[in-house]
């Protein structure tokens, strides 16, 4: 099997949704291994983003569940939880005992509020998260409500890719001072972070964060997307004037739209006559025309057949595994690969094995 570049390193996860089991399929996925402390009857919710664990069903009520705990704890070198502040504390497995057992430990906290603030104790999901930090507020058409992005900006992007980030640079950290550390992975953190894009740029008419306006909202015609004859959709991302002037003449669009790309006055002109010329041919027809090309152009693919995009195929950014397609390990290493595992019952050997060799 080959070896990813976490190979030897030991988490430990505590049962959650959303983001902290992606974070710890990030870190399974590239060597590290993974034991998830599950309560006692849990059937996996998600065999994709669950894969790669060693599973323990474990009850942290009892005396003997939180003495595996513990143990587990007392060889790791990561622990990943998502319970709400105060509940890790009182279960006695908080930081600051788990850090007097093992002061090397990375004690990473995934939460959407964060561990302090008004909001720490409330109930949250995704679209909540994201709904105060501004983000959720430009995402969609001018006038009318916003719309929820699947749970791809908070729970992924703001969440336990930041979660993972964290870890990673505590445990390098961790190489020069020897000791651990508690990282606060807030959701709200994490998305205000991702708009620092739109935080650092002047505010125009070209940049702007208003709901379905500006260069990157939806609102300028060289930046979104069309339905083809076939009720198919494409994509259009023609932003710099040497790829807009590509898309036009390989579309051949109407020639008037040649002046003014960044006009905004223009746009609304410019998309009905665009929506008019892309509804001309089905979406084969314009990949065929267009994909490939400096047009910046790509079909809107459904999640069902991304798999068998052409491009997706030659990466292999889809693999078979368990009798079922997944997406492959990322990034990509060209020395040290992850790869995807199977999950297995057997935390309880794992830990009795960390023990053994700590």
């Amino acid at each position: 099997m080959k070896n990813g570049p976490l190979t030897g390193l030991r988490v430990v996860e505590f049962q959650a949704i959303g983001p902290g089991p992606h974070v710890a399929m990030l870190l399974a996925d590239l060597g590290a291994e993974v034991v998830r402390i599950e309560r006692p009857g849990h059937r996996p919710m998600n065999a994709v983003v669950e894969r790669g664990r060693h599973r323990a069903e474990v009850d942290l009520k009892s005396e003997d569940g939180l003495a595996f705990a513990k143990k587990a704890l007392a060889n790791a070198d990561v622990l990943i939880e998502g319970y709400r502040p105060g509940v890790m504390e009182r279960l006695g497995l908080g930081p600051d005992d788990m850090l007097s057992l093992n002061q090397r430990l990375i004690y990473a906290r995934m939460t959407g509020w964060g561990q302090d603030g008004p909001l720490a104790q409330a109930a949250g999901h995704d679209l909540n998260y994201i709904a105060i930090t501004g983000a959720l507020d430009s995402i969609g058409a001018k006038g009318e409500l916003p719309i929820p992005p699947q749970n791809l900006v908070g729970d992924f992007g703001g969440g336990s890719m930041y979660c993972a980030f964290g870890i990673l640079a505590a445990l390098y950290e961790r190489e020069k001072s020897g000791r651990g550390q508690v990282v606060d992975a807030a959701i709200v953190d994490g998305v205000t972070n991702l708009m620092t894009f739109f935080h650092g740029q002047p505010h125009s008419a070209l940049r702007t964060t208003e709901r379905g306006a500006g260069l990157l909202g939806g609102a300028a015609h060289f930046y979104r997307c069309y339905a083809c004859q076939d009720g198919k959709e494409i994509s259009v991302g023609a932003i710099e004037p040497q790829f807009y002037t590509e898309l036009l003449a390989r579309a051949d669009a109407p020639k008037e739209l040649a002046e003014g790309q960044l006009d905004p006055a223009n746009w609304d002109e410019y998309t009905g006559k665009l929506a008019a010329l892309f509804k001309t041919k089905t979406q084969a027809q314009w990949i065929a025309l267009l994909e490939g090309t400096d047009a910046c152009f790509a079909p809107v693919v459904p999640l069902d057949e991304a798999k068998d995009h052409p491009h997706l195929k030659a990466r292999g950014a889809y693999v078979e595994h368990d009798g079922r397609s997944q997406a492959a390990p990322a990034p990509r290493f060209d020395r040290t690969p992850g790869t995807i595992r199977t999950s297995a019952q057997d935390g309880s050997e794992v830990v009795a094995r960390w023990a053994t060799r700590s």
